[in-house]
């Protein structure tokens, strides 16, 4: 635990890193709007066979722009979003194929969608023009989450699934509650970004989260070592100059 918040700290600290170093001040603040969709999953130890939980994210993103060095745009960008997350699990059988449920005829599917408050702190480096025209960028930082509510979609009663055909016997997480309302850990972002003067700026951004935390306990005493989430962001963001350098 203590070297994850120090690599926590470290990744706060980045921007101010940038800062100190002898460049072309910069006083450009922009604010806007984001959104995207979210691909997530949760690592759980023992393992529990998934695909990808689809959901939505959305918010409000801040950028202050503090220095260029060289060619390199040092900024700190910050973001708050509701976010949908989660995770569907592929329930097969030992020949790879889904397990059907007795009473239904259909083939067992289960997910759990759970909704977060989400606030990644991230140092945005860029290369590329910076008022006008194309940029590329890097995002790397940590991210917290609040956890706001849950929900489960199944399509068979609980007491009536098919675990003689199962491949994997791990249920437990199919009626856990979340226990831990708060998340964090890394995010990491690569993109590209169209300056328009006066009009604003358009950033399209793949990102990965890697969780830190876990959704249920992980002592010698809980049923899970590990349930962490992993999240792959594909994110459209707007924003706007409210404050710029004066040249």
């Amino acid at each position: 635990m203590k070297k994850y918040l120090t690599l926590i700290v470290l990744f706060l600290t980045l921007p101010i890193a940038a800062s100190a170093q002898i460049g072309e001040h910069r006083n450009d603040l922009t604010i806007g709007v984001t959104g995207g969709y979210v691909m997530s999953n949760v690592r759980f130890t023992p393992k529990v066979p998934q695909g990808y939980h689809g959901g939505m994210t959305g918010g409000l993103a801040f950028r202050y722009v503090c220095e260029k060095y060289f060619k390199t745009i040092a900024s700190v960008y910050a973001e708050l979003n509701y976010s949908q997350l989660g995770w569907k699990e592929d329930i097969l059988d030992r020949d790879n194929q889904p397990v059907i449920n007795g009473e239904t005829g259909l083939a067992e599917a289960y997910s759990r969608t759970i909704n977060y408050i989400q606030v990644p702190v991230m140092a945005h480096l860029a290369w590329g023009r910076e008022y006008k025209g194309l940029s590329f960028f890097l995002n790397l930082g940590p991210q917290f989450g609040i956890y706001m509510s849950e929900s489960t979609k199944s399509n068979f009663d609980f007491d009536k699934r098919n675990t003689t055909d199962r491949a994997s016997l791990v249920v437990a997480q199919d009626t856990m509650a979340v226990e831990n309302k708060f998340d964090y850990g890394i995010a990491v972002g690569l993109g590209a970004e169209y300056s328009i003067p006066k009009a604003g700026h358009i950033l399209l951004e793949g990102r990965y989260y890697y969780g830190l935390g876990n959704l249920y306990g992980d002592t010698k005493r809980d049923f899970f070592g590990s349930s962490n989430f992993g999240n792959i962001v594909i994110k459209l963001t707007y924003l706007f100059d409210i404050t710029k350098t004066k040249k």
